[in-house]
């Protein structure tokens, strides 16, 4: 059944969010904001499907499998990957007010960022090789993050500039079984130069199911004081999305045996295309004891081709 209604609350679950021809179908309007869209879209063998853009910018990510994308007149072919436990993917940017036609001969699912934009990009392919993978935190807060359509952090980094894009920031995360991320809670709801960016932002998870059982995992986003008053405790299954437009957001808790994945996707109303962050004061501490620890000696899960895994800045919660 196609719906457009707004969703009840902010965690929405496997299902909940379908629409049409997406399984995942997250857009301005029925989260309640003004730019960070998502959706995911699964092909049977053969399949196919036409996207117009709209007056937002994309990019086709393979979560499963590997496709076909046609736009501009050219023909980007993703290799893509098995899962997104199974190695870095390849993807395509797709400007906004343009048409692409997705089709995928052995079928997979392939997530669809997104972010209303002013600036019309050309449409070209992103390689896995070029994209930046980094360990971040260290102990029971390692965590591994794919920066795909990392924003600049502040003071620099590898991350910074990897793709370029209008408004769209976009990275995926892997968080071994046990393992505490997006810590310390932070937010990124006010507009202050220099300190902080105003970006909505969507979390899509997936579990690894661990001797025949599904995966769980919970995420906590926590008022801040501005904007809608978030507030969520949820626990989290495969297909599940947190909307996040406002409030302190962490932990991101991966059940014991069972490793996470979340997608972030990201986009806000300011001009600078930045993601700059607050760490909740009563936890920003853990840090100082990150540097008397070992990184977690299961990451990184994977390594991008022909690329080692980069060290994250200090102030990069991810």
């Amino acid at each position: 059944m196609t719906t457009t209604d707004p969703f009840p609350g902010f965690h929405v679950q496997a299902g909940q969010a379908a629409d049409g021809p997406y399984v995942v179908d997250i857009t301005p309007e029925r989260a309640g904001w003004g730019y960070s869209s998502l959706r995911v879209l699964e092909l049977p063998p053969g399949g196919s499907h036409s996207l117009a853009t709209g007056d937002s910018e994309w990019i086709v990510l393979p979560l499963s499998g590997g496709c076909t994308v046609i736009a501009e007149g050219e023909a980007f072919e993703l290799h893509g990957r098995e899962s997104v436990f199974s190695g870095v993917s390849d993807f395509v940017y797709l400007p906004r007010d343009s048409h692409a036609q997705i089709a995928s001969g052995a079928g997979g699912r392939f997530a669809l960022t997104g972010a209303r934009c002013e600036r019309r990009l050309p449409a070209r392919y992103g390689p896995a090789s070029a994209v930046p993978v980094e360990l971040r935190g260290s102990g029971n807060c390692s965590r591994q993050v794919n920066n795909f359509a990392a924003a600049a952090p502040a003071g620099g980094g590898k991350s910074g500039g990897s793709f370029e894009c209008d408004k769209l920031i976009a990275v995926e995360v892997l968080t071994p079984g046990g393992n505490w991320s997006s810590y310390p809670p932070h937010k990124h709801d006010q507009c202050r130069p220099g300190e902080e960016s105003e970006l909505e932002e969507i979390y899509y998870f997936e579990i690894a199911e661990a001797h025949g059982n599904e995966g769980i995992g919970y995420q906590r986003v926590s008022p801040s004081g501005h904007g809608r008053g978030t507030d969520v405790l949820a626990e989290v299954r495969s297909g599940d999305t947190v909307l996040i437009p406002d409030g302190w957001h962490g932990p991101s808790i991966a059940a014991p045996g069972h490793d996470m994945y979340y997608l972030n996707v990201m986009a806000g109303p300011e001009e600078e295309r930045a993601w700059l962050i607050c760490d909740h004061p009563d936890h920003a501490w853990i840090r100082s004891t990150w540097p008397d620890q070992s990184v977690d000696p299961r990451l990184p899960l994977y390594q991008a081709p022909d690329q080692a895994p980069d060290s994250a800045p200090a102030g990069d919660p991810r």
